[in-house]
């Protein structure tokens, strides 16, 4: 139902195709392809027809080359969500608090509940494909009198969670190399400090990349949409084959309480924040909207195969993964388990062989590597976009767009992402449970800005006000799906706070709600300090008069 797509006209559309002459791929990104006779709108930068009514609509000025397809989109969305390579890169929690059945089921479930989340959200982007996302949908769909306060509190969230997000995928790839050590070599003893080095070189790569190979990232998300695919058949194929298995009671009846939580319940639903870790991030594509051919439809459709097809690739390779586990408690405190990565002693319980293990453990760095890169794109348009809108200190620094490898790109954002994530690297220095620390901050700062827009979408909704044209709806589903995923959103968020384990000191306890209310107090703090008196939201650019 989710995948059924369906056009829907204006008639400012249906004048302004009659008027736009078709567009030659070819041409260089600056020129003007086609200007409609009435309103003066062009088309720029490889983008459509579509793409110019849109930016109009929403009173942006087309900055960015749209060098985007679907499938590089999709390959950029598929990797930066990296479901199946989560699901075994992070198992470590769900297998304490959990273990092996409840990873599985608390996976079906977290599964519905994303579902609901990315098709409200595609709902939206089809409204207003922009690089704003969730914080010019809350300006443009909230109550007027809340608009500017909830869009600026949205924005520094959205921002948050999105550098949240580049330091989790550097940091599972960096640690791991670490892990690799320690398998290879059992004199090395890792240190943490290591491991944040570890982290920022991983982050330096994908800023790389970023920047003087940006004009080549969509021939290479498209590349390693290829590799995501066949990665999971590398990793899934040696363990169906060559691994040991267990019965298929001990999979799906056989929990844990490993954290030592009042309940075997309370434990099992802790332990989801590995498959929504595995999950978050469907509105990846929105932030690179502004870069993609056709984006009112394109980043919709994206957003919805992108969640089916790793969803299903996650599940399979959960169930494959559980089989194998014949030791929980031996693959947890092996020498890799203890660092957070008992999946290295699966593989060479499967594999028998160092090699073969490394192999299959490098196939997995590689595609964090690559997530990381996809994200790190994405935080930097987000900041790019708040900056545009003035959001934030030193906004126009932020806002600026550069030439690196003759692509127009927000190099001084990605530079400050690079500078957010080596701060991050850090707390790993101070605590062992900075991943956990992380991704908290990551589940709870986009969880709220996903809640809040969906919520004033809702409203809008209930009151019958007009809505923005789009190309790509609900329908009748739209409120009973809206309202699921704010209930799904409410119920892990809240749990996102909780740390691995009951007794808690202070390394293994889980600081992202201090970090999350530090954030929150700051942002309050200078909306009225500073916000308010520069920052009106993109509502105010916005031409209600195209409307249904």
């Amino acid at each position: 139902m989710l995948m059924g797509l369906w056009h829907r006209k204006t008639d400012e559309q249906d004048e302004f195709d009659q008027n736009v002459s078709p567009y030659d791929d070819k041409q260089a990104h600056a020129e003007t392809v086609a200007v409609d006779n009435e309103s003066g709108i062009v088309v720029t930068h490889g983008g459509t027809r579509h793409d110019a009514l849109d930016m109009h609509r929403v009173g942006k000025q087309q900055q960015l080359k749209r060098n985007f397809r679907f499938l590089s989109i999709l390959g950029f969305t598929c990797t930066l969500m990296s479901t199946w390579e989560g699901i075994i890169a992070s198992s470590t929690f769900g297998l304490i608090d959990g273990g092996l059945a409840g990873m599985i089921w608390i996976y079906i479930g977290t599964t519905v509940g994303f579902l609901a989340v990315v098709a409200s959200m595609a709902d939206m982007a089809s409204m207003a494909p922009t690089s704003g996302g969730q914080y010019h949908w809350v300006s443009e769909f909230a109550p007027q009198r809340y608009q500017k306060f909830l869009s600026y509190i949205v924005g520094w969230l959205s921002a948050l969670g999105w550098q949240s997000g580049t330091g989790s995928s550097s940091y599972l790839a960096g640690t791991m190399i670490q892990a690799i050590l320690v398998f290879c070599y059992p004199e090395y003893t890792p240190t943490r400090w290591q491991g944040s080095l570890f982290m920022i070189a991983m982050v330096l790569i994908a800023t790389f990349f970023n920047t003087w190979g940006a004009s080549q990232l969509p021939t290479l998300e498209g590349v390693i949409l290829v590799l995501h695919i066949f990665g999971f058949f590398a990793i899934l194929i040696p363990l169906w084959v060559l691994a040991p298995r267990n019965s298929a009671t001990e999979v799906f009846t056989s929990f844990s309480n490993g954290g030592g939580w009042p309940s075997m319940g309370t434990a099992v639903i802790i332990g989801q924040i590995v498959p929504i870790f595995c999950f978050v991030g469907p509105d990846a594509a929105t932030h690179m909207a502004e870069e993609i051919k056709d984006a009112s439809i394109i980043v919709p459709r994206c957003m919805i195969w992108t969640a089916v097809l790793n969803a299903t690739l996650g599940f399979i390779i959960l169930i494959t993964y559980c089989f194998c586990i014949t030791d929980l408690q031996g693959a947890l405190n092996s020498p890799t388990g203890a660092l957070g990565y008992p999946y290295i002693s699966v593989f060479y319980g499967a594999t028998n062989s160092k090699g073969g293990t490394v192999a299959m453990t490098s196939i997995l760095i590689a595609l964090l590597l690559c997530c990381c890169i996809s994200i790190l794109a994405t935080a930097s348009r987000q900041t790019f976009a708040f900056a545009r809108d003035n959001g934030l200190p030193f906004s126009p620094f932020f806002s600026k767009v550069s030439s690196a490898a003759g692509l127009e790109i927000p190099l001084n954002a990605v530079l400050g992402s690079l500078s957010i994530t080596t701060v991050l690297a850090l707390i790993n220095i101070g605590s062992t449970a900075a991943f956990n620390c992380i991704v908290s901050l990551l589940v709870s700062s986009l969880f709220t800005s996903y809640f809040i827009s969906i919520s004033c979408i809702l409203l809008k909704r209930l009151k019958g006000e007009p809505l923005p044209p789009s190309r790509w709806s609900l329908g009748s589903l739209a409120i009973p799906l809206n309202i699921f995923a704010l209930a799904y959103i409410f119920f892990a968020f809240i749990m996102s706070f909780f740390p691995i384990y009951a007794t808690v000191t202070t390394l293994n306890m889980n600081w992202a709600v201090l970090i999350y209310s530090v954030v929150m107090i700051f942002a309050i703090s200078i909306y009225f300090l500073y916000g308010r008196n520069i920052y009106e939201g993109p509502v105010v650019k916005v031409r209600q008069s195209v409307m249904h």
